[in-house]
This record gives C-alpha cells, structure tokens and sequence, in this order.
C-alpha cells in the first residue's frame, strides 16, 4: 500500500489485510491459546477461537502507518493515538491468553488514557475541569466497549456504524476535514471492522477479545478527541453515537454496584445478552442494534452538530428511550 496510491484502494486493502490476519488466527488459535470454552456467563455454546480483533488491530494501524507516510500532519495526534493503543492492544490480547486481574488492566487503560490526553494537550484547549471530566469518560468507555462485546457481530458493526458516521458527519459539516489524517483514518478503521465481521458476523467463527474490543474503544475515543479539537464534532454527538453501548453498560453496571455483585467479573446480565437469549440467537439483536444507530442515533447526531444549542436536549432525547427499553428488557426475569 504505497503512500501516494490512490486513496479509494487503501480502504479495500485493509479490508483484505484484517480478513486475512483473522482468517490465519481461525486455524491457529488452539496452538496459540485463543479457544474460549464456554461458561456459565457465555453467550455460546460451542468452544469458539477469539482473539480475532488482532485482525482490527493489524490492519487499522497499518492503515495508520500509511497515513503517516502520506501526510506530516499525522505525527501530531494520529502516531500517538495509534502508538498508545499499541500498548493497549498488547494487553488485551495478552489477557486474551492469560486472563489478568482487573486492577492492573483498568490501570492501564488509565494511562493509556491519560497519555492521550497530554499529549492532545486536552487541558490548553478545554480546561482542567474538562481534561478530568475527559479522562473519567475515557476509561469508562474503553471498558464499556470491552464490556458490550458480547454477542457476535455487535462490537464490531458498532464500530464501523460510528466511525464511517463520524467520517460522514465531519465531512458533510467541515469538509476540508476529509483530508485531515486523522479523518481518514477513520473509514480504514471501518473497512478493518469489515474484514474482521467477515469471520464474526452470526453465527461467528471467532471472537473479537479483549486485543480487538479495548484497541477499538481506544481508538474511538483518540479520534473523538481530535475531531472534538479540530472542531468538526462535539461531545454530545460522539455521546450520541455511542449512545447505545452506553446506556446499556452503564444502567447494568450501576445495577450490580447497587445489589452488590461482583461487576468486575464477567458475566450475561446486559440487555443485548437477554434479548440474544429471548430471541434464540445474535443476528437479530445485531440487526436491531444496527438498526437503531441507522435510523434513530445517526439523525439525532446530524441534528445535534448543526442545532448546537438544541444539543444536549437531543442527546436527552437519544438516551431517554433507550434508558426505558433497557430497564423494561431487564425487569423481565431474573438475568
């Protein structure tokens, strides 16, 4: 993929470089210690290889080095966006191997996002209050990601709804955007999640793991902060987006805090898993997922960037609903 091809192909490649990377790990993930054998807190019912978000991982920063090569302005926010959430792909798969306690991984994402945070100087531009507000929804959200990678196909198709509609609006609202780097990482970060969803739409031949579901939880959030600091979006339309994960992770974790639970450990409590069980499988609850995204979430986003006073009513508006379907999903039988 040299740096000055034409740029329509760079999508296709990495594409091609994720489903292959995915593909070589299906036949190899038994030698490496990437099957997952189904629990009492699993969504599947079969040993299944997982790991395979390292396909996401490859192909993504590979798309990030072509970028570099192409464009001087990728080494101010995108190589370290890109470097740090090496890192954090490292431990996500080397937790996909060897499972780690919970403290040294949620202090890990704290650096990890910390450091993006300088290093964007977060604090010039927003204030300290902003920078500490930043930084809590930073880790919140990396481990929400991790958290809503569940069921097949739903992590993966997330990411790709939220980044080509972060591209799409960026574009359509501030479009010398569309030659920024960071702006076209964005569509290779898309065309990754495709490869991978080639081997995990439903029924999945492999899992994401922690190496794809924290890389990408990451990476969203670095992207979001440079568009936020390019002033091409805004918070409340990346909460918009994101609107979904968010609200079911954090209305399930608030309620295993409050009955007591151990919420650190995995387990099958959040609305998509109930529904996968109700309806007898993924692709419908994927589907839905998609659907709202489509014809709800990304409406709203669109309104909230060009009705910036009307924003966080609209943000109101994307949660209030989801909030309600959510607590009606979980009233209904015991998890």
């Amino acid at each position: 993929m040299a740096a000055d091809g034409p740029h329509w192909l760079a999508p296709i490649l990495v594409a091609l470089l994720a489903y292959g990377v995915v593909g070589l790990l299906v036949g190899r993930a038994g030698r490496l210690g990437l099957v997952h054998a189904p629990n009492a807190r699993s969504s599947h019912s079969q040993p299944t290889p997982h790991g395979g978000g390292l396909g996401i991982v490859v192909a993504g920063l590979a798309g990030a080095v072509w970028l570099a090569m192409s464009d001087p302005r990728a080494d101010i926010q995108l190589l370290p966006i890109a470097g740090l959430s090496l890192a954090i792909a490292g431990l996500g798969l080397w937790d996909d191997i060897r499972p780690m306690p919970a403290a040294p991984r949620l202090l890990a994402h704290t650096l990890a996002c910390l450091g993006a945070l300088w290093w964007l100087d977060v604090g010039a531009a927003f204030g300290l209050a902003a920078f500490g507000l930043f930084w809590f929804a930073g880790v919140w959200w990396l481990n929400l990601f991790n958290f809503m990678d569940g069921i097949d196909g739903l992590a993966g198709a997330q990411a790709l709804f939220m980044a080509l509609a972060a591209a799409l609006l960026a574009a359509l609202v501030t479009p010398e955007a569309a030659g920024h780097p960071v702006w076209r990482w964005l569509p290779l970060i898309a065309a990754a999640c495709v490869g991978f969803l080639g081997w995990n739409w439903p029924p999945a031949r492999i899992f994401m793991g922690d190496v794809g579901s924290t890389w990408l939880g990451f990476v969203l959030f670095g992207v979001a902060l440079a568009t936020m600091l390019e002033s091409w979006l805004t918070a409340p339309v990346w909460l918009i987006l994101g609107a979904l994960f968010v609200a079911d992770a954090s209305l399930t974790l608030l309620r295993r805090m409050a009955r007591g639970e151990a919420w650190t450990q995995a387990h099958r409590s959040h609305a998509y898993q109930r529904l996968a069980r109700r309806w007898h499988g993924h692709r419908p609850v994927t589907m839905l997922a998609l659907s709202i995204n489509l014809l709800y979430l990304l409406p709203l986003a669109f309104a909230a960037l060009h009705w910036p006073d009307f924003a966080w009513a609209l943000v109101a508006l994307a949660y209030a609903p989801l909030i309600v379907a959510i607590l009606t999903i979980r009233s209904d039988g015991p998890d």
